[in-house]
């Protein structure tokens, strides 16, 4: 497959013959070539817009200019059939002064491509041309019809052998070059966003519409929803959390993460005050609002043992009316055996009160065993609606469950091999190029650890405090720099993975399962080949090494 640019046009209603021929070119062409679609450029206070450009190594270069429908030629004028209207257009004229912009813009920037090889066509995939059609500046040779479209390569080839203006082939590097000259930060910020803005709808429309499996829950008061990664499930627990407060209920939504627990909280205060629920965040803050001591969070023993039964201790002395009707649990997964009776305690009828578990098996990264007292086979979530498409794939294979991958197909996934002592430098080098070439804005853009936490995360959360540190994620204006333990439920555009090791050996499958599955548009993952294959399994370094 040729090098797209963008990897995912958006053709709009009117883009049927455009999308043809760009098919036909991504179908067809080598591996080394480049194809852009759209390509807008502007010279002085004229602007230019080229259908189709391709950049053919070891040939030339060509500008397409695509008319669909009806379109015909008489008496010296092309027109086309518009909403019944035979209108006048000039597809000559324009596929010309493409080209011609781009031959003075490769002068003026001294590229090699400027005494390459170069042609214009007019491509009209819904016609059949005669073999001796001719018009001005546009021989039959310089004409792809819908014939043509079956052997298109062939057709540019010859089109640049017979009409190519320029003395040399186009060379490898002057391909890199001419790419690297019309993909500048602008333009292609602009395709990233038009592709991004498409992927976003797309992924909003399917989680509303996963609001339906919420009604075939509402009869029942305790409930385990299990799904992998990107099946949307804190949205879920959200919107049952939501639903059940409307209802009247006392409600307490719990995690265990921080950063979940935050985000949590932010998305509760958009509500209406009758959809909020009575408490939001912390598992473990609930029994210090209750009256708990804080403890020290260096006491693993305190947090892990003391502090969930003291929860149980104070909910037993409180009036019922002061706990919960129900309690919504969001990557339930995280939470051990011995903190469910207390959980239970908290609710104001420990037998039928409700309890609402959303977990993915998966992603229990943390050494607890224990699973939610809940009677009732788990509901299952078998669809990503979050991810790429190439993304899903990547970590597919490390769920503990098969789903079906929703979202569009997405940039491919970038995988630097590197070994683990060197993937913070190289993902550093990958965000500078996220940001600064590519034109990603920098709070879309999240480096995560897999081991040793980035230094800019120590020195922020030593700095300013866990509290701050979270604010600065949600306030999306930098890169932020996290661990994949701390992002369980947490999401970005962008995430470059450094996986520089695991602590827990045994828990590191989960942790760059974790990891690989944050990033909604692309992924990028800096690494060893052998450890990821040792960790996650020899499909995962294939899909991550052979990525299109």
């Amino acid at each position: 497959m040729p090098i797209l640019v963008p990897a995912h046009p958006l053709f709009g209603d009117g883009g049927r013959a455009e999308r043809a021929v760009w098919e036909a070119l991504r179908n067809h062409l080598p591996d080394d070539a480049v194809l852009f679609h759209s390509l807008r450029m502007q010279e002085r206070q004229h602007e230019f817009e080229a259908d189709l450009v391709v950049l053919l190594p070891g040939a030339g270069w060509a500008v397409i200019e695509v008319k669909g429908g009806d379109v015909r030629r008489q008496e010296g004028v092309w027109e086309q059939r518009q909403q019944g209207t035979w209108r006048r257009i000039d597809p000559v004229g324009q596929a010309q002064d493409c080209r011609h912009v781009l031959q003075r813009s490769l002068a003026r920037h001294g590229a090699q491509a400027e005494h390459s090889r170069a042609v214009h066509l007019v491509a009209l995939p819904d016609r059949d041309a005669d073999d001796r059609f001719e018009a001005p500046g546009l021989p039959r040779s310089l004409l792809i019809d819908r014939q043509d479209l079956k052997q298109v390569v062939h057709a540019l080839l010859q089109a640049l052998q017979l009409h190519g203006r320029g003395n040399a082939p186009l060379s490898s590097s002057g391909t890199v070059e001419m790419t690297r000259l019309l993909t500048g930060p602008n333009l292609a910020a602009a395709d990233i966003f038009a592709f991004h803005t498409e992927h976003e709808e797309r992924v909003r429309q399917m989680t509303q519409d996963q609001t339906s499996i919420l009604g075939f829950l509402r009869n029942q008061n305790r409930v385990a929803v299990v799904g992998g990664a990107g099946s949307g499930k804190t949205w879920l627990a959200l919107e049952q959390t939501r639903r059940l407060a409307k209802d009247g209920q006392s409600v307490a939504l719990v995690c265990y993460s921080r950063g979940l627990a935050h985000f949590l909280e932010r998305v509760i205060t958009e509500w209406k005050p009758r959809e909020r629920p009575s408490y939001v965040g912390l598992f473990h803050e609930l029994p210090v609002r209750w009256g708990a001591p804080q403890g020290e969070e260096s006491d693993s023993s305190w947090f892990e043992e003391k502090l969930p039964a003291l929860l149980g201790d104070l909910a037993a002395d409180r009036p019922a009316q002061d706990r919960f009707d129900s309690i919504v649990v969001d990557e339930g997964q995280d939470f051990s055996e011995s903190w469910w009776p207390p959980t239970l305690l908290a609710l104001k009828d420990c037998d039928a009160g409700g309890l609402y578990v959303f977990l993915d098996e998966g992603q229990r990264v943390f050494d607890r065993l224990g699973a939610a007292p809940i009677e009732l086979a788990p509901f299952p979530l078998d669809r990503n609606i979050r991810n790429t498409k190439r993304i899903a794939q990547v970590f597919g294979s490390l769920g503990v469950q098969q789903s079906t991958y929703e979202g569009l197909v997405g940039p491919p996934v970038r995988f630097i091999a590197c070994k683990s002592d060197d993937a913070i430098d190289a993902a550093d080098t990958e965000v500078e190029r996220l940001t600064q070439v590519e034109g990603w804005p920098p709070g879309s853009v999240v480096l995560l650890t897999t081991k040793h936490r980035h230094p800019v995360q120590t020195e922020m959360v030593e700095g300013v405090g866990w509290d701050v540190y979270w604010d600065d994620f949600f306030a999306a204006e930098d890169v932020f720099y996290g661990h994949v333990l701390g992002f369980k439920g947490l999401e970005r555009s962008v995430v470059v993975l450094a996986v520089n090791g695991f602590r827990d050996v045994s828990r590191a499958r989960e942790m760059l399962y974790v990891g690989l599955s944050r990033a909604r548009t692309q992924l990028v993952v800096c690494g060893d080949p052998e450890l990821i294959a040792a960790v996650g399994g020899e499909a995962v370094r294939r899909r991550l090494t052979s990525s299109p």
